[in-house]
């Protein structure tokens, strides 16, 4: 006797193996629609982005003077160094440094004068500020990180130099950061 395939029993394979993949593909679609609101409000809110790079103009720096702007709500310290204070950051020893990162890989080439960083420290985030440390340069008064003239730790719990953020020179006399 042949087979009915209209037999409550013994269902079409085809067509049950069609139901559950379109039940699959449902279930993933919803998925994706419930998770979407959420990855997407992760991104940057809209005034983050449209301070995604600033431009400065370093004419605004006098030789010794230090100027602090803000860039993606963090304090950026642009410093115009004397030639004091470059020959003491060119002539420290890579050996004594904790990071050791040697000054013309901190600032851009022919513009060795300035020095353009994050002011974060980089052991909790404080503000450090200039001229209070032991070696010239940034002094961390949250625990006690000291930087040198080229933003390098040199004592301290601080286990990196302040950063550098990404710059591009645009002309002689102006940058931009980000």
């Amino acid at each position: 006797m042949a087979e009915d395939q209209g037999d409550p029993h013994n269902p079409d394979p085809n067509r049950r193996d069609f139901i559950h993949i379109a039940a699959g593909a449902a279930a993933v679609g919803a998925a994706g629609m419930m998770a979407w609101p959420l990855i997407n409000s992760m991104n940057p809110a809209a005034d983050t982005l449209a301070l995604a790079s600033i431009e400065f103009d370093m004419s605004k720096v006098q030789e010794g003077q230090q100027v602090v702007i803000k860039w993606q709500g963090k304090p950026v310290f642009v410093r115009y160094r004397t030639a004091a204070e470059i020959q003491a950051a060119v002539s420290t020893p890579l050996s004594s440094l904790k990071d050791p990162k040697a000054d013309a890989d901190r600032v851009k080439a022919g513009h060795q004068q300035y020095l353009v960083l994050l002011g974060n420290c980089t052991h909790l985030g404080c503000i450090p500020t200039f001229g209070t440390g032991d070696f010239g340069g940034w002094f961390c008064p949250c625990h006690g990180s000291h930087y040198d003239t080229s933003g390098r730790i040199r004592k301290g719990p601080a286990p990196l130099n302040l950063v550098v953020p990404e710059y591009a020179y645009l002309s002689d006399t102006r940058i931009k950061i980000g």
